[in-house]
């Protein structure tokens, strides 16, 4: 415990802990979610250093970090005892921190090849730019120490109130809800309700009434043999009626699927649509709490399950129901006896499918529950398999995942079980119903039970498979519950909280706007409604066209203010936006109004000139000039496959890229999107100094001078020449 404590003050994180109410039992969430980058770098560092490796890599750790917290880290853990003796390999852009604890330096161009090595004396006498960064560094650092308050601090991660982030999913009880089922059902029938259900019930019953007279008249036919003559008997007449059976059977039957099957396909529309539109609406809170694992299930296997088992179940359980209900009213008409075993034998039919459906529904639900867990883990498994690997983990996933695939398949196994014990008693209660069936039409045939030989086939035709389908419909009935419980979660997820819909008195007038100008009254902010405060009561005004920095300790607050303006958190207060309260607005206005560059950008898999112009808006032209004003060129030959073009291919979230890379190419997005308010939130902290002041150098004279710009970092020499600070 002591070290422990020794590694989280050297790592700069015991203020940091402090904030969290639950200490170092808060959830941090998928990806370090809750956690600024700052805090996420000094976390992975602490992990590394209380590691019992004696070879430690450290990746640009201190681009993330503010000054003072670098510094600390510089002299209290790069050079405390934790890390005597263990070979610690620093890649950092920041020359002037490292220098004091550097016993060797090594200095690579842009293409990889060494350009100075040796002690830092060494290579900086081969390698001049060293000693510019270096001193460039320093001077930053001493301004640094005169501007910033260290003191006045507020965290980031104050979202998280008591410990618990990621809330367990709720597992509901009893049967399908009829709020589940009625999205099913509207979205079937669509906008002609009484029309589609008229059609398509009425044909399906009409096959059913048609397919028994067709057993019936055949019956028909053959007595005729009993009362005449071979020859008197109107064979041409009985064939015809029998060939027009089935002939309208031929035709409606294919009608009555079809008129469905587009029924179904409107359902899955409709159900997919309000699903997506609901997720991609919803608060940026609400995802902040729910695992990716979950939504991929309900847009995967729930969705897949609308789509094609719950239609089919359902088609299958109103054929069986109404095939059942023909056959029993044809056999009561003959033989009214019947009505007595066959009263008898849907009580217990009804008995065993509510055991049964009570039960398998509650496994269900909680298999359904148990698959997300297992893809969440399998999913940042693979995403973190170097850091898995590289601290010998190994072992302790393997357990964990085998913990979660155990609870899939215990629910997976006991569906499977009750579905055994259906089916063996089914069998029992078909064979007794089959019994006394026999003894009825054997020893009642005598009394007059059944008037006649093609009326006593007929009946026996009927009720041979009338047990069978009662146990079907129970069964039909227990599967479309089994499989609406997709629809259950699905609804569940369609009424999650929702951001502002857009409104008509929330569109802007067609010249906003004209300028980037910012006004901001009294702003506070929180991650959730009854969270903390993470601004308090901030006011200021930036003009059209300023360059404005916003410098503060790791985690003081930045990408909240930036998050604050885009609305995608709860503020209190008024934002102006060129004149116009952004509250008033709506969302996809403001939001396509300004463009942020975050600490971590995202590209999508494609081409680069995809990535800059999604929706293929502008030229080629453009986009070259873009990519030439964010400092592509410093970037040339810094690619396997050779120069970097529009045909460049990116992987996805920008796989095949270094995160200085990644973030040029964000920049190129943003000035290609042209917006009046332009935020940088430390889109350059992973950039060398040289590539860093082309950018700012292509900012001053790229961008119009009414377009006014934000800029979040930790470089003061990124900030150096801003209006104000």
């Amino acid at each position: 415990m002591a070290e422990t404590t020794i590694v989280i003050s050297q790592c700069a994180l015991t203020h940091d802990l402090q904030l969290f109410e639950a200490g170092d039992q808060t959830e941090v969430g998928e990806k370090g979610l809750t956690l600024s980058g700052g805090q996420k770098a000094r976390l992975t560092l602490a992990r590394a250093i209380y590691s019992s490796a004696e070879i430690l890599l450290l990746d640009d750790v201190l681009a993330a970090l503010d000054v003072h917290t670098a510094k600390h880290i510089v002299d209290n853990c790069f050079s405390g005892d934790l890390v005597k003796g263990r070979t610690v390999i620093l890649v950092t852009h920041n020359v002037a921190l490292a220098s004091p604890i550097a016993n060797y330096v090594v200095s690579l161009s842009i293409d990889g090849r060494i350009l100075s090595r040796g002690s830092l004396g060494d290579a900086i006498r081969l390698d001049k730019s060293l000693l510019v960064a270096a001193t460039t560094e320093q001077e930053a650092a001493e301004k640094t120490e005169e501007l910033v308050d260290e003191t006045n601090t507020t965290e980031d991660p104050a979202k998280v109130v008591d410990g618990k982030l990621i809330v367990a999913e709720d597992v509901a009880e009893g049967f399908v809800s009829w709020e589940a089922c009625k999205l099913f059902f509207n979205g079937l029938a669509g906008s002609h309700r009484v029309v589609f259900w008229t059609v398509s019930l009425g044909s399906t019953l009409l096959v059913c009434v048609i397919f028994a007279m067709s057993i019936w008249w055949l019956g028909q036919w053959a007595a005729q043999y009993e009362h005449h003559s071979s020859s008197s008997v109107n064979n041409s007449y009985y064939m015809a009626v029998f060939g027009l059976i089935l002939l309208v059977t031929v035709i409606i039957d294919p009608i009555s699927n079809i008129y469905f099957l587009f029924g179904s396909m409107r359902a899955s529309k409709v159900i997919h649509d309000a699903l997506a539109d609901s997720i991609l609406g919803t608060t940026l809170r609400w995802l902040d709490i729910t695992p990716t694992s979950r939504i991929t299930t309900r847009l995967t296997q729930d969705i897949s399950t609308v789509d094609g088992t719950l239609p089919l179940v359902f088609s299958w359980l109103v054929q069986k129901v109404f095939t059942m209900l023909v056959k029993l009213i044809s056999v009561i008409i003959y033989t009214p006896i019947f009505i007595i075993p066959s009263i008898a034998l849907g009580i217990v039919a009804a008995w065993m499918g509510k055991l049964f459906g009570k039960a398998q529904l509650s496994v269900q639900r909680e298999l359904s529950n148990s698959r997300a867990p297992v893809l969440g883990h399998f999913e940042a498994s693979v995403a973190g398999l170097v850091s898995i690997r590289a601290y010998g983990a190994q072992e302790v996933l393997r357990q964990e995942s085998m913990k979660r695939i155990d609870r899939y398949s215990v629910s997976a196994r006991t569906t499977e079980n009750l579905n055994r014990w259906i089916d063996f008693r089914s069998a029992v209660l078909g064979g007794c119903f089959l019994s006394g069936l026999a003894a009825v039409i054997v020893y009642g045939g005598g009394s007059g039970a059944l008037p006649g030989a093609s009326d006593a086939g007929f009946a026996l035709a009927q009720a041979t498979g009338f047990n069978f389908l009662i146990m079907a419909v129970v069964r039909l009935l227990n599967m479309f519950q089994v499989n609406a419980n997709s629809l259950e979660r699905i609804d569940a997820y369609i009424k999650i909280e929702q951001e502002p819909k857009p409104t008509v008195g929330g569109i802007p007038p067609a010249y906003w706007p004209a300028s980037g100008g910012l006004r901001v009254e009294n702003l506070s902010a929180r991650y959730s409604p009854d969270g903390p405060k993470v601004l308090n009561d901030i006011s200021f005004e930036i003009k059209a066209g300023e360059r404005v920095g916003i410098v503060g300790r790791t985690g003081s607050g930045k990408s909240s203010l930036t998050l604050s303006l885009l609305r995608c958190i709860f503020t209190e207060g008024t934002m102006y936006y060129d004149g116009i309260p952004t509250h008033s607005l709506n969302l996809d206005a403001l939001r396509s109004n300004i463009t942020i560059i975050p600490q971590v950008p995202e590209l999508l898999a494609g081409s680069l000139r995809q990535n800059l112009d999604p929706f293929d808006q502008y030229e080629d032209a453009i986009l070259n000039d873009a990519l030439r004003a964010s400092g592509l060129n410093s970037l040339q030959n810094d690619m396997e496959d050779g120069k970097i073009t529009l045909d460049t291919a990116v992987a996805a979230g920008g796989g095949n890229l270094s995160v200085g890379q990644r973030q040029i190419m964000a920049l190129a997005r943003a000035i290609v999107r042209g917006s009046k308010l332009l935020i940088l939130d430390e889109a350059t902290s992973a950039i060398d100094y040289k590539t860093d002041s082309v950018i700012q150098s292509s900012l001053r004279n790229e961008l119009g001078r009414d377009v006014t710009l934000l800029i979040v970092a930790h470089r003061l020499q990124t900030i150096m020449d801003s209006d104000k600070i």
